[in-house]
C-alpha cells in the first residue's frame, strides 16, 4: 500500500519560511514525477511545484517561482518543499502526490495526471 506523509506545516508570519517534508512508503519513486499542490477554501486544488525524470527537472506555479523550491532524496524516499517570502495568499492544505511515471511537461500540471495523495498539512501565513 503505497502512503504519502506530509510533515513541517505550521504557522508563520509573512516573510517567513517553512519546509515540508513528503515521506513515501510502498513504492520508490525514483525518476518518477513528485509534485505538491495546494487547496484553500472555496478554491480548486492549484498546482505548486513538480520534479521528475533522471535529472530532477523542476517546474513552479508563476505564483512561487522564486520563493518556493522543490528536492527529492530518493535515497530517503521523501520530497521536500521549501518555502521562503511567504505570503498570506500561501495560506492552504499543502498535498503531497506522486505518479506512477515521468509526466509530460503539458499535463504537469494537471491533478488527474497523478496516482497518490497525502492527507495534507496546513500552512497558514498570518501576523
Amino acid at each position: 500500500q503505497v502512503q504519502l506523509v506530509e510533515s513541517g506545516g505550521g504557522l508563520v508570519q509573512p516573510g517567513g519560511s517553512l519546509r515540508l517534508s513528503c515521506e513515501v512508503s510502498g513504492r520508490t519513486f525514483g525518476s518518477t514525477t513528485m509534485g505538491w499542490f495546494r487547496q484553500s477554501p472555496g478554491k480548486e486544488r492549484e498546482f505548486v511545484a513538480a520534479i521528475g525524470g533522471n535529472l530532477g527537472i523542476t517546474k513552479y506555479a508563476d505564483s512561487v517561482k522564486g520563493r518556493f523550491s522543490i528536492s527529492r532524496d530518493t535515497a530517503k524516499n521523501t520530497v521536500y518543499l521549501q518555502m521562503n517570502s511567504l505570503k498570506p495568499e500561501d495560506t492552504a492544505v499543502y498535498y503531497c502526490t506522486s505518479a506512477r511515471m515521468v509526466i509530460i511537461a503539458a499535463r504537469i500540471t494537471s491533478p488527474d495526471s497523478y496516482d497518490y495523495w497525502g492527507q495534507g498539512t496546513q500552512v497558514t501565513v498570518s501576523s
